[in-house]
């Protein structure tokens, strides 16, 4: 049996913490993977087993779960101080990047030829949603109760106008008061699985290490109340001194319950957010919000990053009292502080005492009841987007559905990756900008 690596110090651990921030691209599963090569197979700072339950434990939390299980491992190896080093790297090179992308775009997005390459970027996008759902449909929703738990959490979102955190959470309530069979587990694995693409820790694995020795009773309420504070802090402050209905409180307030009810990633929370930030408020079009979800996809890091663009674009429209680009880096911090700080909150508070409740049966049975909901909520996103691509103003723009058609086909029958698919739609619709000019 191989010794295991000695445990790294802080300086050692925080150059592959900001490796893995620079080379996380590929979503959820891509980033998982990063981390178990970097981490297991390259360094054995983390064992293949206590890796695995990490996982399994940030699957049963709200949230990003990539990000969470960077701050878990990084709470393993160093405890508080690893875990916010962990996080916060994992973030931050994605976000920079994020915010240089929309700057360029509020600035130089009008060019022409700029336009032309997200008009072809868009059809593209809706396909990349679609296959989303192909991948958690076709695991999440194999019975008939998990059929209609989906088909309920669409029409709720699609046409009943129900708030996203109240779908997810009658979901979770229906899970776990329909009991708790041997086989709520293993569908729970499963839907995880499908979600992200990542493994689920094999049953009868113990716990070991430090991930095992829970806080007392009163350290998790002291934990628990100092990382509430520290989330919700910058959030009064922005009540007290710009008033309860300026832009950014607005995108504190919205963006701050994003992460205690997002399951299946940014696909299952951008109904939520567009609803507000486009059909509420106005901040940005359908459109725009498809053009974040492709500037997100080209850079590192959580893909619900996107959410930074939206708020980027919401200062920016509204910027009073601030220059624009300074409402708008505002709107960035906002977005991204609200979004991800609870990940700190979950994983120091809860993370260490869900390892003994991620086997009992209602917990699982609840997670793939949500599961299978996020199948229904990414659908209301598919329809809502493909309209607005596919059928601008009632009338049915062609090149864009058959574009949608082909990225789909190329996406779920090769194996050609995403940045090639993109690249060659936005190549597409700048073709057609030249040959109709």
């Amino acid at each position: 049996m191989t010794a295991p690596a000695p445990v790294p110090t802080l300086r050692e651990a925080w150059p592959v913490w900001l490796r893995i921030g620079l080379l996380g691209f590929g979503g959820p599963a891509g980033q998982i993977a990063l981390m178990h090569r970097e981490l297991v197979e390259r360094r054995g700072w983390i064992d293949e087993r206590r890796f695995l339950q990490a996982l399994n434990v940030c699957m049963l939390l709200p949230g990003p779960e990539a990000h969470q299980l960077s701050v878990y491992v990084g709470w393993l190896l160093h405890r508080t101080k690893g875990a916010v080093i962990a996080g916060v790297l994992f973030v931050l090179p994605g976000a920079a990047m994020l915010w240089a992308l929309s700057w360029l775009y509020v600035t130089h997005g009008h060019n022409a030829a700029v336009s032309a390459a997200f008009a072809g970027l868009r059809p593209a996008l809706v396909a990349v949603i679609a296959a989303a759902l192909w991948r958690v449909g076709r695991t999440a929703v194999r019975t008939v109760p998990q059929a209609l738990l989906a088909g309920g959490a669409f029409l709720a979102l699609a046409f009943a106008d129900v708030a996203f955190p109240w779908v997810i959470g009658a979901a979770a309530l229906v899970g776990a008061l329909s009991g708790g069979s041997r086989s709520a587990r293993a569908s729970s694995g499963e839907a995880a699985e499908a979600a992200e693409g990542a493994p689920a820790l094999p049953r009868g694995e113990a716990s070991s290490g430090p991930a095992s020795e829970p806080l007392s009773g009163w350290g998790t309420v002291r934990t628990a109340v100092r990382w509430t504070a520290l989330w919700l802090a910058p959030i009064a402050g922005l009540v007290l001194v710009l008033g309860p209905e300026h832009v950014l409180t607005l995108q504190a307030r919205i963006f701050s319950p994003v992460s205690l009810v997002t399951f299946g990633g940014a696909y299952a929370v951008l109904p939520y957010v567009a609803h507000h930030a486009v059909d509420t408020h106005g901040w940005l079009t359908a459109g725009q919000m498809l053009d974040g979800l492709a500037l997100a996809e080209t850079k590192p890091g959580p893909l619900v990053l996107v959410l930074q663009f939206v708020g980027f674009l919401g200062a920016w429209s509204s910027p009073a009292p601030f220059a624009p680009l300074a409402a708008a880096t505002l709107g960035s911090a906002v977005t991204v502080w609200s979004t991800f700080v609870p990940s700190f909150l979950f994983i120091l508070t809860i993370a260490p005492h869900m390892e003994r409740l991620n086997q009992r049966p209602r917990i699982a049975k609840a997670l793939a009841s949500v599961t299978a909901a996020v199948a229904g909520v990414i659908l209301s996103l598919a329809v809502w987007f493909g309209r607005e691509v596919g059928w601008p103003d009632g009338r049915a723009d062609l090149w864009a559905i058959g574009l949608s058609v082909a990225a789909g086909v190329v996406l779920t029958r090769t194996r050609v990756g995403l940045p090639w698919v993109l690249a060659a739609c936005a190549l597409a619709g700048w073709v057609r900008y030249a040959l109709a000019g």
